[in-house]
């Protein structure tokens, strides 16, 4: 059976970037989930469900909800160590390498790892960083830590390549959820020229046009949340989707 990340990987070499929906569940009544899960999974190559915190809903039943709707894999983006579940397709198995907190390093994995191996979860290592974004976002608060500044992309570089020479598979340029700014293109293909694995990007991804850019940077995957959150969102799926596979 092929991978999520095999999938991943065929997505890219395909379309030449793919397109992400991310999906908190705090953000949605739990029928909204399936209903939102079952249009996005249309257009998208893949869903992220996920957030920094999980307040509202039990989060196995959230991801439950949302893989039986969809009809592309289901991928867990977790804030913490609670955050797995049985009927995920996959689990970004995110080191926050950024930061210099030791929980987000490999404390949170730790707890994690045992419900990871009951559940049989594939996972998928990712080099988390987070990039400045004008705001402080949700994740920058939770994680308590320095973002890069958008105008040092050496230091972007550096994070990725040690990343990749830690063995981690994908690199994961984040701005944050809601960000004011996102991800400046002008990063992106800084650590394209140097990293030869995929990188992902979100946070503060508005239009179409900004996600087209992006991926011709050289981003592999664009993924995208509160603005299909809002209301008439949903109507940019397909805008979303045709200007990052034509990148």
């Amino acid at each position: 059976m092929k991978t999520v990340y095999r999938h991943m990987l065929d997505v890219k070499e395909a379309r030449g970037a793919g397109y992400v929906v991310l999906l908190d569940p705090d953000k949605y009544a739990p029928e909204d989930l399936a209903l939102q899960a079952e249009v996005i999974s249309k257009y998208a190559d893949l869903i992220f469900v996920g957030g920094s915190l999980c307040v509202r809903h039990d989060f196995d039943e959230a991801v439950k909800r949302v893989k039986a709707a969809s009809e592309v894999p289901v991928v867990v983006f977790p804030g913490d160590s609670t955050q797995v579940s049985q009927h995920a397709d996959a689990l970004l198995f995110l080191s926050l390498v950024s930061g210099r907190n030791p929980d987000l390093l490999i404390g949170e994995h730790v707890k994690a790892a045992p419900r990871i191996y009951r559940c049989g979860l594939e996972t998928i290592p990712v080099a988390y960083m987070l990039v400045e974004s004008g705001e402080t976002t949700s994740v920058q608060f939770i994680s308590q830590s320095l973002a890069i500044p958008p105008s040092k992309p050496e230091l972007a570089i550096a994070h990725a390549l040690a990343g990749e020479y830690l063995g981690m598979k994908m690199v994961f340029l984040e701005a944050g959820s809601g960000a004011r700014h996102h991800v400046p293109a002008e990063m992106v293909r800084a650590v394209a020229g140097y990293v030869s694995i995929p990188i992902i990007v979100g946070g503060g991804i508005r239009t179409p046009d900004d996600a087209r850019a992006l991926a011709g940077a050289g981003a592999s995957f664009i993924v995208t949340g509160d603005v299909i959150e809002k209301k008439g969102g949903i109507d940019m799926l397909r805008d979303f989707t045709a200007a990052v596979h034509s990148a």
